[in-house]
């Protein structure tokens, strides 16, 4: 199924969906600081309203309500929207994926190339 994206009322850009409670999301944290900076992403966390930290880019989601309404079952999940449609998305940390999906280059430089969500 696709996001349903206008009914979540999500803007066009990146979004992320992780939870505080998740080996790959706490590993991908730098990498979602390094999109809020680079990208403008939003991210919204399932579980504990400060992570991956205390910021405007950072949405509590513990009624999974955005969750839901973007289908997301498994975290981290990254997805692109565009022109109000879901138009790319990936679960997981996968640096190659992670990095054609936000066309940029030397995500994680640190982090291993892979971890599943």
């Amino acid at each position: 199924m696709a996001a349903d994206v206008k009914s979540a009322g999500i803007s066009d850009g990146f979004v992320a969906v992780v939870k505080a409670d998740c080996p790959a999301c706490q590993l991908v944290q730098p990498v979602l600081s390094d999109l809020a900076t680079r990208l403008g992403l939003t991210v919204y966390t399932q579980d504990d309203p400060t992570f991956p930290e205390a910021a405007d880019w950072v949405v509590d989601d513990r009624d999974l309500a955005v969750s839901w309404h973007l289908d997301v079952d498994a975290v981290p999940t990254l997805i692109r929207i565009l022109d109000g449609v879901e138009v790319a998305r990936t679960a997981g940390w996968d640096r190659e994926r992670w990095e054609h999906l936000t066309e940029l280059d030397g995500l994680g430089p640190d982090l291993p190339v892979f971890k599943p969500g």
